[in-house]
């Protein structure tokens, strides 16, 4: 078969070897074909948050602060881009009702294949990309459960996270004392050490779950996500009321960026921020330090803090990626104590060093199958310091001695008065004398020391379903010196969690979550916590006053590990070792157990006016079984029939003054039901308002207060004929410190120069103790009030904003307690009335980006 006679002359073009114009033609071809064989793809599809594809968005890839490329979504969301260029690359997208988004920096090499699917978030609302909930990055809108992202807009000119934290439902922040002073989390009515802390993935906390906000800064935290429920089927023990996530901020522009904080304030406040940040080729780096000291407005209570933090990724492939993390604390402050119980403050002070360090392998082994292998060290170490003894000696006549051989050391003559009107008149001891049993000075060291290794790989087996596994095993040493008593308690424990899970979605409407896992612990064996949720959308989101119903529903299971102090102070072990076998038995006392979890919670969502706002509501039902309570140091005496009156005594005063005012057993359950609502949406767009308010009904179901004390004869004290729990609430009442109304309203707005941000937080009354059991001048209990609303409510009112003055200049201001409201902290502990700071932000380095 014969050629037209067009092809003939285009093979005979091929053949001739004498022709120029034949070998200039072959040489374009082959440098045609190797540019495509040696082109970069960098391709994803544009969805928004309900998981449906966006169509006809305008995508543009940039390389630093240039414009190299632009294309649009297609009619199924896919874009793609094809570059001959190696380097570090973003993708700006954009498309109408949506918030233009911009991915952090990454990079991609010649002939590497990149997948970057972008999710688009409403131009109204802010919603975010979160991990905690399933494991793998997924929108707010397609998990069942309830999590909040605060982002460095939220934390910008604050110099602590506990006013921040408490802007969002379900949560409440009890802090005691001022700046800097220890400050704990309670999630949906569980306890305080009930919820795990991570920091870029790294457990955080101490042994058994403790965490202290008080002492964290918000220097180099981009993000704070939690997470609210149990997550133990993807976290482990510890993540039995919820999760907490610090994210540490990467630096993404090619030229280095330096920007300076400076600010002063009342209270003799000064705060120095230095940030460092850039990227180049396959290294990206941050890097910050932060100095803070404040004298507060009490006595004793100075308050220091240095933070220095650092961020390194490299990408020798653009398959690969190295990232190591590192954040270290050092802070110290005074320890006034209750300062409306003594009128004097106690000569303590508590010192804090934090190391965390994380190190990953992020690869991606196919294009469906993502692998992540991160080691995380955590090193803790706190000292909590007496020099001497505070107070007044009683009696007198004993304070010349060289060692008192009675008394002890009161405070003043005080009026101690409860928020629900009830009221005592008295001294309180402050301090033990020598002659007691107390040593001056004296010191308290623990450390919490922590190795781990996880790894995590998820399948993406179509685009609509997703596997996870995972493997996570941690070495946890700690101890508990205390010197002048011969206190040295060490412990270890090596803990293995094996996890696996599904999530996935039918046709964008119906999402899913199915996990669970398996852990084997040393102290609480072998434990299994499932979960399962969903999220369906009735109606999906779309252009119109009422859309957008999205329904879900979510159950789960956890158990948390006993603390250090609790393993150390168990009541089984003390009376085991001490002749309380009958007492054991009699208790039906066992050995220390993992305290549970277990949830049922189920909410909608509704998106109004083509979603400018939205409403959601969530309804929890958590119960919290085999808690662990603590037996007063005054009862425990009565707990051992053998000893004499005297020597229970002398026990008792031992016991106090070794800093054991109480044993612990699993003797506590308790449930708490609540109802979350939230409602957020925006002005314009430039103003932004949220605001939440969440009822909590937790009640006590079993108190060794209440349950075993009867069984010993032993009469509970009371005030006016109210029974009280000195340690842990009685049966019936609430848990101590959870109020059962709280709420918060946040408004904020951002223009070219101006940004403006007003918040307040609120909460009702709360039930707690004054814990002053056994500690009157008599050493008996008439220094106890009722337990009832014990705490005052209050309401706490921030102001805030910045004015950039030139390109590289700004001004900052920041006032907290506008109405200087002193019961935002529990009973006795006076907050930090109004305080101010102002200052200059300045930056030097860095790109503006241009499209040419």
């Amino acid at each position: 078969m014969s050629l037209p006679v067009n092809q003939s002359k285009l093979v005979s073009l091929f053949h001739g070897r004498s022709s120029l114009c034949s070998r200039l033609f072959c040489a374009t071809i082959l440098l045609l074909l190797s540019t495509v064989a040696h082109a970069g793809v960098i391709r994803g599809i544009v969805t928004d948050t309900t998981g449906a594809t966006v169509t006809g968005a305008s995508i543009v890839l940039m390389q630093g602060n240039k414009a190299v490329s632009t294309t649009v979504s297609g009619a199924d969301g896919t874009y793609q881009f094809v570059t001959g260029k190696s380097g570090r690359f973003s993708v700006i997208t954009s498309a109408p009702s949506f918030r233009a988004l911009e991915t952090p920096a990454f990079y991609a090499s010649q002939g590497s294949n990149i997948e970057r699917s972008i999710v688009l978030e409403p131009q109204w609302v802010h919603q975010s990309i979160v991990v905690t909930a399933t494991g793998t990055p997924v929108p707010q809108q397609q998990t069942s459960v309830s999590t909040t992202v605060f982002t460095s807009l939220d934390l910008a000119r604050r110099d602590d996270l506990v006013s921040v934290l408490r802007l969002q439902p379900g949560v409440v922040m009890a802090q005691t004392g001022q700046r800097g002073a220890q400050a704990s989390m309670f999630i949906r009515g569980g306890d305080s050490n009930a919820s795990k802390t991570l920091t870029d993935g790294v457990n955080a906390s101490e042994i058994g779950g403790i965490f202290d906000f008080g002492s964290v800064s918000p220097t180099g935290i981009q993000s704070t996500e939690i997470y609210r429920g149990p997550d133990s089927s993807l976290y482990g023990a510890d993540a039995a009321s919820g999760v907490v996530n610090f994210n540490t901020p990467r630096g993404f522009d090619n030229s280095p960026v330096v920007s300076f904080m400076g600010d002063l304030g009342n209270f003799n406040t000064a705060r120095n921020d230095l940030q460092l940040a850039g990227s180049r080729n396959k290294l990206d780096y941050y890097g910050a330090y932060s100095w803070l000291q404040t004298a507060n407005s009490l006595p004793m209570d100075q308050y220091h803090a240095g933070t220095s933090v650092g961020n390194f990724g490299y990408q020798p492939i653009s398959s690969v990626q190295l990232r190591g993390t590192v954040r270290y604390g050092v802070t110290a402050v005074g320890v006034p104590n209750a300062w409306d119980f003594y009128g004097i403050s106690d000569d303590r002070k508590q010192s804090d060093q934090n190391l965390y360090m994380g190190g990953s392998l992020d690869f991606q082994m196919t294009a469906d199958f993502h692998n992540k292998v991160q080691y995380g060290g955590t090193r803790k170490r706190e000292q909590s310091m007496q020099w001497y003894a505070a107070g007044l000696c009683e009696p007198v006549d004993t304070c010349d001695l060289p060692f008192p051989d009675a008394g002890n050391f009161y405070g003043n003559d005080v009026t101690i008065r409860g928020a629900n009107g009830a009221q005592v008149v008295g001294q309180a001891i402050l301090d033990y004398s020598s002659g007691n049993g107390s040593v001056y000075p004296n010191r308290l060291d623990l450390v919490t020391n922590r190795d781990e290794i996880q790894y995590e790989g998820d399948f993406h087996f179509t685009p609509h379903l997703v596997g996870l596994i995972g493997f996570h095993y941690e070495n946890e040493r700690g101890t508990e010196v205390e010197p002048v008593y011969f206190l040295n308690d060490v412990v270890q424990r090596n803990n293995y969690d094996y996890l696996a899970e599904i999530h996935g979605d039918f046709k964008s409407r119906f999402f899913y979550t199915v996990g669970g896992s398996l852990g084997k612990y040393q102290i609480i064996g072998t434990q299994t916590s499932p979960r399962a949720g969903f999220s369906y959308y009735v109606l999906k989101p779309r252009s119109g006053f009422f859309n957008g119903t999205r329904l879900s529903g979510n159950f789960a299971d956890a158990v948390r590990e006993p603390t250090l102090a609790d393993q150390s102070g168990s009541l089984y072990t003390f009376l085991l070792a001490n002749g309380g076998q009958q007492t054991i038995n009699q208790l039906h006392i066992s050995q220390l157990a993992a305290p549970t979890a277990r949830t049922w919670e189920g909410g909608i969502e509704q998106d109004l006016l083509g979603e400018r706002m939205i409403v959601h509501l969530n309804v929890f039902h958590n119960q919290f079984g085999r808690q662990i309570e603590g037996v007063g140091a005054g009862l425990i005496p009565q707990l051992l029939p053998n000893l004499s009156a005297a020597a229970q005594q002398q026990l008792e005063a031992f016991l106090n003054n070794s800093g054991a005012f109480s044993l612990d057993i699993n003797s506590q359950a308790f449930r708490a039901l609540g109802v979350e609502s939230t409602v957020e949406g925006g002005i314009g767009r430039h103003i932004f308002l949220r605001g939440g308010y969440t009822y909590l009904d937790a009640v006590v179901q079993r108190s060794f207060s209440s349950d075993n004390e009867a069984l010993l004869g032993v009469a509970q004290p009371t005030y006016n004929g109210i029974p009280i729990g000195i340690y842990s609430p009685l049966t019936g009442a609430r848990p101590f410190r959870r109020p059962p109304h709280t709420g918060y309203i946040s408004g904020s707005y951002a223009g070219q120069r101006w940004t403006i941000a007003s918040t307040a937080a609120f909460s009702s009354r709360s039930d707690d103790s004054t814990y002053l059991g056994y500690m009157d001048i008599n050493q008996g209990n008439s220094l106890l009030l009722p337990n009832r609303n014990l705490d005052y409510g209050f309401a706490k009112i921030d102001f805030g904003g910045s004015f950039q003055l030139l390109s590289r200049l700004g001004i900052y201001g920041q006032a907290e307690n506008l109405t200087s409201n002193q019961h935002i902290a529990p009973i006795g502990y006076p907050s930090l009335p109004f305080n101010f700071r102002v200052g200059l932000r300045i930056q030097v380095g860095g790109s503006k980006k241009t499209n040419n």
